[in-house]
């Protein structure tokens, strides 16, 4: 004899669920909201936090300056973050896109960091007797050496992102998965919110291993022998 309860639903109960909300349109325009804001959010990570990571892995002085800054800032609770932005800015797209960033930012900047602290000053030197010009310099010594640091930002950032995303989608948001998940909670429908979290997690895998990985392949192509 099987136990079920509303509580605790079957894998087919969620299933079904599942179903029926892709049915009605809302599983499928909650989930495009969420990773359209979780997009928005990593893209601007990447940029800022790529360019910050350069210029204080280059300049001591301003890392000495801002590490401290840095430690608070990969300690921050996202939640507070939240919650101050929301304030500041009012429940907008803006609000809940910038406070993501922010809590992204300081882990991309450390990791572009050690990666840009980590490079060769032979090939350095190299590039400089070659005479080679900085475009040059730039694509064949500085980017392979940063790459894999680049990558690593990604994908750690990337993971983070996602779970943020949902947890300011709860705390005020018109839509998105968190959103849902947050009104589910309210009438105790477990169902739902399974649902709802097991269509998020297939998205996120097929992310994974449709476009991170396959681009991840390519990226790292050079370095496979011929």
């Amino acid at each position: 004899m099987v136990f079920v309860h509303r509580l605790f639903p079957t894998p087919v109960m969620v299933a079904e669920e599942i179903w029926a909300l892709a049915s009605e349109g809302r599983l499928l325009s909650d989930l495009v909201r969420t990773l359209v804001r979780a997009m928005a959010a990593f893209a601007l990570a990447m940029v800022l936090g790529t360019a910050l990571g350069i210029v204080l892995g280059r300049q001591a002085f301003l890392d000495r300056l801002f590490s401290s800054w840095l430690v608070v800032g990969l300690n921050l609770p996202a939640i507070v973050v939240a919650i101050v932005l929301y304030i500041w800015l009012g429940l907008t797209e803006t609000a809940l896109i910038a406070g993501v960033m922010i809590n992204k930012v300081p882990l991309v900047i450390v990791t572009i960091r050690e990666g840009v602290r980590s490079f060769s000053a032979e090939y350095e030197e190299l590039g400089l007797a070659l005479r080679l010009g900085f475009r040059r310099r730039l694509a064949t010594i500085y980017w392979p050496q940063l790459l894999p640091f680049v990558l690593a930002a990604a994908r750690t950032g990337l993971s983070l992102i996602w779970k943020i995303v949902l947890v300011f989608e709860v705390l005020g948001s018109d839509g998105g998965v968190g959103y849902r998940v947050s009104l589910m909670f309210q009438f105790f429908d477990v169902t739902g919110i399974l649902a709802y979290t097991a269509a998020f997690i297939i998205v996120v895998l097929a992310f994974e291993y449709g476009v991170l990985r396959p681009l991840e392949g390519r990226a790292r192509a050079w370095r496979r022998p011929a």
